[in-house]
């Protein structure tokens, strides 16, 4: 058997079940793997290798409950776990210890998971402070963010489940960039209890994994509506929109090129694929989708300005004190064409079974402050229903791009299914090595 930590999850949770594998084999083969990368890579916040050993020891006396028993878990490190720090990477909660997990993290734990640590991420998951985490593959490029470290210890092979989080495109642009897969569920349909908040209409908890399976594990941890009980069609019975967005103009080669691939590939499958040209309105998501952003963050780091006072970065003062002087109507307005948007969306579900977009303009952007344009994810984050990305190919500079597929509000367990079907089609490079 491969070595443990590069098991995808599933694969890891049926070797655990079987008796070929325990939990605490799985965890010392990802603090092994973390020790050799972990100088490189700077995925990770908060490690107490003791401490996980110690939890997969526990899991492995207890009776199997759940797929995830035993399998380790990293935690984006502005979601609240009782037993380490959250500190944001915000200089002023260093060493900050929550009385309680947050309820993302106190579901997949009381299943059996472990959580092996705390994952670095953009401060507040929002802006200021960048992580140090750099891309697996090439340390000169950024990982993406602000879910920085989930989406590279996962892609690193440190860990094959983390949690991220996505509030403009900050889980799927990093799984695109990583070369894994990850799920945004429907809005509100995991709770958010614990975790940093900075646009409540918009804020998702997500997480990443290597296969479609590993997201549907987590998915029935999450008791997604359907999930586990819907399979996977055909692909020759699936009819998908190819949407490019209103913003195609942005797109770069390597997006380019993995969303030509994507339709290519379906076509040869013999999935039935049309262009989906989406209505004028939804040219103003993008501004809309940055109104609600910054106009709810404005609440949301209130308080650590008047805390804080000067010790605050510019860039949250800047929120707090309304620099972009959004205004009521303007929210309103915002507000309204999403509503508009959103059922214009779900009537277009009647022609197709699932739309393919870009995931991420291209490849993995060069340095660490830029952490990627979320111009191919802010529309679907507004529009609120489940997103998936897929690995597709590398581009011109040989690091990874995917796609996505999206879906309409609450059809989360139709999109995993026919995620399942066409995966193997979209991800071509990884299944030929599978």
């Amino acid at each position: 058997m491969t070595e443990p930590c590069f098991l995808t999850a599933a694969a890891a949770s049926r070797a655990i079940a079987d008796g070929r594998l325990t939990s605490e084999a799985l965890v010392r083969s990802c603090l092994e793997r973390i020790e050799t990368r972990d100088a490189a890579v700077k995925a990770w916040l908060h490690l107490d290798p003791r401490a996980a050993i110690a939890a997969a020891r526990e899991v492995d006396k207890r009776p199997r409950i759940s797929r995830l028993h035993g399998l380790p878990f990293g935690v984006k490190d502005m979601i609240d776990t009782a037993d380490m720090p959250t500190t944001h990477n915000s200089a002023n909660w260093q060493g900050h210890r929550p009385a309680r997990d947050a309820a993302c993290v106190g579901v997949v734990r009381a299943l059996g998971a472990v959580i092996l640590g705390k994952t670095d991420t953009v401060e507040f998951a929002a802006a200021g402070r960048r992580a140090a985490t750099r891309h697996p593959m090439n340390p000169a490029h950024s990982p993406g963010g602000s879910s920085s470290g989930s989406g590279a210890a996962v892609g690193d092979g440190q860990v094959s489940l983390a949690f991220g989080t996505q509030t403009g495109g900050s889980l799927i642009r990093p799984a695109s960039f990583n070369g894994i897969y990850a799920l945004k569920p429907t809005w509100g349909t995991v709770s958010r209890e614990g975790a940093k908040i900075y646009a409540n209409s918009l804020d998702t908890i997500g997480w990443y994994g290597r296969s479609v399976e590993d997201l549907v594990l987590v998915a029935e941890a999450f008791r997604l509506d359907g999930v586990g009980h819907e399979p996977a069609p055909a692909p020759r019975a699936l009819r998908i929109g190819l949407c490019r967005t209103p913003y195609w103009s942005r797109i770069e080669p390597g997006g380019e090129r993995a969303f030509a691939l994507a339709a290519e590939r379906l076509t040869r499958a013999g999935v039935a694929v049309e262009d989906l040209v989406l209505p004028d309105a939804f040219g103003g998501l993008f501004e809309a989708q940055d109104t609600i952003m910054f106009g709810e963050g404005r609440a949301a780091f209130l308080d650590e300005l008047l805390i804080q006072g000067a010790r605050l970065g510019r860039d949250f003062v800047d929120r707090a004190e309304n620099a972009k002087g959004i205004t009521p109507d303007r929210m309103i307005a915002a507000h309204d064409l999403a509503a508009e948007c959103r059922r214009a969306f779900s009537a277009l579900f009647e022609r197709v079974d699932a739309v393919l977009a870009p995931a991420s303009p291209g490849e993995a952007p060069h340095g660490l402050q830029n952490t990627g344009d979320h111009v191919f994810n802010a529309m679907w984050t507004l529009l609120h229903g489940p997103c998936l990305s897929i690995p597709c190919t590398l581009g011109p500079g040989g690091l990874p791009v995917g796609i996505q597929l999206v879906g309409p509000r609450y059809a989360d367990a139709r999109l995993l299914s026919i995620a399942a079907a066409l995966a193997p089609v979209i991800d071509a490079e990884t299944a030929a090595q599978s």
